[in-house]
């Protein structure tokens, strides 16, 4: 059981929600569909590398100074300074995609999900909240903006969503890396400042 919730940490890293969301974004039904296949794909590869690659590519750097004790960064100051540079990275990928003239709602996107990784640092000095939820959090609700936005059935990648929430947070809570208050506030964060964002 151990081993399915690490799978399942791993399949929803937080770090790979921005371009989960991108993907989700592009199959809504919105104009967004309709973007030619190589502009899909530059934005892709901006945001995964601007939001994965780039600050997975620090954590051994930091291992090796001793600035985090493992990747797992299980306590809340550890986790400070490598949540502010994936924020740096965020920030620079939001940059990139607006001297590309993408469309505002991607960049809406991204910059909502700097904020919520940010108020993440500032909360992370006081508490451990949950980063995975965030991250699944606003994948959620940049969804659910889109749908009520643009009057779109979206039921279907909702609900998979809302399911895959449910399954995370148990996995978390299974693991023992986090209490239920850090799961659910950590998911409303990230629903409720992602969802605020696009749909406003």
């Amino acid at each position: 059981m151990r081993i399915l919730t690490k799978i399942i940490s791993v399949l929803f890293h937080p770090m790979l929600m921005p371009t989960l969301g991108i993907f989700l974004i592009f199959q809504a039904g919105t104009h967004l569909t309709y973007l030619p296949l190589e502009a899909r794909r530059i934005i892709y590869l901006t945001v995964f590398i601007s939001t994965c690659i780039m600050p997975l590519s620090l954590l051994p750097l930091f291992l090796q100074l001793k600035m985090i004790k493992s990747f797992q960064m299980e306590s809340p100051r550890e986790r400070l300074f490598p949540v502010f540079i994936t924020g740096v990275f965020y920030f620079m990928g939001y940059l990139l995609l607006k001297k590309m003239s993408v469309p505002p709602m991607l960049g809406n996107f991204i910059l909502s999900s700097l904020l919520a990784v940010l108020l993440a640092v500032i909360i992370t000095f006081f508490w451990k909240i949950s980063m995975h939820m965030i991250a699944i959090g606003g994948v959620t609700g940049v969804i659910m903006a889109l749908a009520l936005r643009f009057h779109i059935d979206l039921t279907f990648w909702i609900s998979l969503l809302i399911l895959a929430s449910g399954i995370l947070g148990a996995a978390r809570l299974h693991q023992g890396a986090h209490n239920p208050s850090q799961i659910y506030t950590g998911y409303l964060l990230g629903f409720i400042i992602v969802f605020g964002s696009v749909w406003i």
